[in-house]
């Protein structure tokens, strides 16, 4: 009988449910809470699955009575969901803090408005704690688990750090902000390691992605190349996925009877005037009270305007505890009160303000209704609005003045595109909008809408999710050549029943993890390292080679009195049998050549050491700002190509470094000598960059050849990392 292959899970993880549980006099009440990620997630193709959605239920631990969690469990179960359960204290500071008055503002560019306090980073990384449990609980490694945004951005990797192989994906909702801001914050580091834990990153638009890669670069030191970058253990991928609305939805509600008589409704009160329409969460991201001040120097620059358009105010709660937020109700109710104060008339308000939330046909109705659409945030991740307005004007024409700081833009460049804090380019943007011809706003809306049409909320979401399932493909691809335990069992008992053996070891990044300076000092061999070598040696018919980029002298100094064969400089030093020899080759003419250039270089690069060697000379950039060494890289291998052309010395790119060696020394004549001297039946080499590739090449087909780290290579496995090799080793000395 076939076994029932049991169901892989896709797990949704959010700060809240798409139900919320609350109390209503005296008993549980829930209520479907949907969103454009509710939606979303509801079209997924995805019925060979489990679909489980983890978030907070939005009722405290305090308002809970005995036995009200087990319900909310059950019921909620019933509904797709699992609740994580946060007390009113962590509800206030890691939501109301740390994601709201720490993160919202430094992503969006308010960085004077953030409030770095240790007891709102303590409660984030306590309830992130939280929702991994819940994760951990709730799937397996089968599971593909997606992640959304700023207020769980240390979940991926602490995910990861139970379950190493899920499928992790994370998106961003909000803008990423340039590295200039995001250095400012505190635990800008634990962030980023934070989101590294996913497979898969997506951001709304480019430029968030490409903020989020400096930042990676300049705190972490992780180059990326075509958005992916690698990692110890795997590769992640960085990728824009610029969030849609559910277009046939909007597109057919305009012919809803509900709404059809709420459009009539419009027409009856606004008659024949023009209506601007400007929807916002009530938030200082939105730019409001711009937008206000704008329109009032509109007025007072076009009389004639005066009784014949309306400007409609929608502005839906938001935070309303938060003190800050209620001071910019007030300014705005202010404001509007002074523009209606000046210009309105007995028959005429040029502002019509709603504080409060609309039910869904009188939204869509409004966007069928209105004649523009002001949509001018300071700083937004996407806006949907602009996009909802523009689908439900199928039957009316209408036009989108657009803010460019909004991540929307991109994809609605037929908008009349304004920069938020510039009240000349909003009151001439409405001028246009006012006096469009229709013929020429259909054709901007037809051509949106053809866009938006295509990339819906549920194309949106498929994409990810076909793009984190491409990416764990090419992981698997890559890890193909992983050491798998059957064959380390095969490799230790080979090495057990040998009559000979070789084992030839790279030293920095295979031995002993890669540090920042080029400097002996900071890359002594620990204690445990060399007792380690020390057993190896002892074994009996066991020969132990290091094979290293450092010089003679640092190779002598800290091995020198153990019984190892050692090649320094890539091979331009052997010491065998207590002496050390040099290759038979000359380096010293072009030394003299290289070593001028690179002074001048090094004069103007702040960071930069050069490091001299019998055989080798090196350019270290580690220190160096990312995109200074760039630049300073490109030109300095343009200069050396040219004055080593036709010359025996190549010129090699390593680990945060540029090195000039002849080409007639390697790993790979090394590693032929070290066999020829050495006749064995078992071989094991191991080493982590572009030096050691040559030794691999060099080995006959029978040897165990190991790449530590990614990259391509030529070794027939691969170990993630140096204590995975220090494991390795270990085992191999036990008796």
């Amino acid at each position: 009988m076939a076994l029932i292959k049991p169901k892989q899970k896709f797990v949704i993880v959010s700060n809240r449910l798409p139900v919320s549980v609350s109390r209503v006099n005296g008993k549980l009440e829930f209520k479907p809470s949907p969103g454009g990620l509710a939606t979303a997630v509801s079209s997924l193709d995805n019925n060979a699955e489990e679909r489980l959605w983890i978030g907070w239920p939005g009722i405290s631990n305090e308002e809970l009575k005995p036995g009200d969690k087990t319900l909310i469990k059950r019921k909620l179960r019933q509904q797709g969901c699992f609740p994580v359960f946060l007390d009113e204290e962590q509800v206030k500071n890691y939501y109301g803090g740390y994601s709201n008055d720490t993160i919202w503002p430094m992503f969006h560019y308010f960085q004077s408005l953030a409030q770095f306090n240790n007891e709102y980073w303590d409660a984030y990384k306590e309830v992130n704690q939280l929702f991994a449990e819940a994760v951990a609980d709730q799937a397996d490694e089968r599971a593909s688990i997606w992640v959304h945004d700023y207020q769980l951005m240390l979940l991926p990797q602490l995910v990861r750090s139970v379950m190493p192989r899920s499928s992790i994906g994370f998106f961003l909702h909000i803008p990423f902000p340039s590295y200039e801001i995001f250095r400012l914050m505190p635990n800008r580091r634990e962030l980023l390691e934070g989101i590294l834990g996913a497979d898969l990153i997506g951001f709304h638009v480019y430029d968030y992605g490409r903020h989020f890669m400096s930042s990676v670069l300049r705190i972490l030191g992780l180059e990326s190349s075509h958005g992916s970058i690698v990692l110890p253990d795997r590769i992640a991928t960085v990728d824009v996925f610029p969030i849609g609305i559910d277009y046939k939805k909007f597109k057919e509600s305009v012919r809803d009877p509900a709404v059809v008589k709420e459009i009539k409704s419009l027409n009856n009160h606004y008659n024949k005037q023009k209506v601007i329409i400007s929807v916002d969460r009530l938030d200082y991201s939105k730019g409001i009270r711009k937008r206000l001040e704008s329109y009032a120097t509109f007025l007072e620059q076009n009389p004639q305007y005066h009784k014949k358009i309306v400007l409609v105010v929608i502005a839906v709660p938001s935070r309303t505890e938060v003190e800050s937020y209620q001071l910019l109700r007030d300014q705005i109710e202010q404001t509007v009160s002074r523009i209606n104060g000046k210009y309105a008339s007995l028959d005429w308000m040029p502002i019509a303000y709603q504080f409060k939330n609309l039910p869904y046909e009188q939204l869509v109705a409004l966007y069928a209704r209105a004649d523009v659409a002001l949509v001018t945030p300071l700083r937004d991740g996407m806006n949907l609005v602009a996009k909802e307005y523009v689908a439900t004007k199928q039957e009316s024409p209408g036009v989108l003045i657009l803010s460019e700081m909004a991540g929307s833009v991109d994809e609605l460049p037929e908008a009349l595109s304004i920069n938020p804090n510039d009240s000349a380019s909003i009151i001439e943007a409405l001028e246009i909008a006012l006096t469009m011809p229709k013929r020429e706003q259909r054709q901007r809306l037809e051509s949106m809408q053809r866009r938006l049409s295509r990339y819906t909320v549920q194309r949106w979401a498929t994409d990810f999710m076909e793009q984190l399932a491409h990416s764990k493909k090419v992981q698997a691809e890559r890890r193909e050549k992983d050491l798998p335990e059957d064959a380390k069992l095969q490799l230790i008992q080979d090495f057990k029943k040998a009559k000979k053996r070789l084992i030839i070891l790279d030293y920095d990044g295979t031995m002993r993890e890669l540090v920042s300076s080029h400097k002996p000092a900071q890359a002594t061999p620990p204690a445990a390292l060399m007792q380690l070598l020390q057993k190896m040696i002892e074994m009996p018919k066991t020969k132990v080679a290091v094979i290293s980029g450092r010089p003679r002298e640092v190779m002598e100094k800290w091995f020198g009195r153990m019984d190892l064969a050692m090649a320094a400089e890539h091979g331009a030093w052997v010491k065998e049998s207590g002496e050390w020899s040099q290759a038979q080759v000359s380096f010293q003419k072009y030394k003299n050549l290289i070593l001028p250039i690179l002074e001048r270089y090094l004069e103007r690069t702040p960071g930069a050491v050069i490091e001299e060697k019998r055989f080798a000379v090196v350019w270290h950039y580690r220190n160096v700002a990312p995109e200074l060494a760039y630049v300073r890289n490109s030109s300095l291998r343009h200069e050396l190509n040219h004055v080593l052309e036709n010359s025996d010395i190549g010129i090699h790119n390593g680990h945060k470094i540029i090195e000039m060696k002849p080409r007639g020394i390697n790993k790979g004549v090394i590693a032929q000598e070290l066999l020829a001297m050495y006749p064995s039946d078992f071989i094991l080499a191991a080493g982590d960059d572009y030096t050691d590739e040559a030794m691999f090449e060099a080995l006959p087909e029978e040897a165990y050849s190991i790449k530590v780290g990614l990259g391509e290579t030529h070794a027939h496995f691969r170990l993630p990392r140096v204590k995975n090799v220090l494991s390795l080793l270990e085992e191999l000395t036990e008796k």
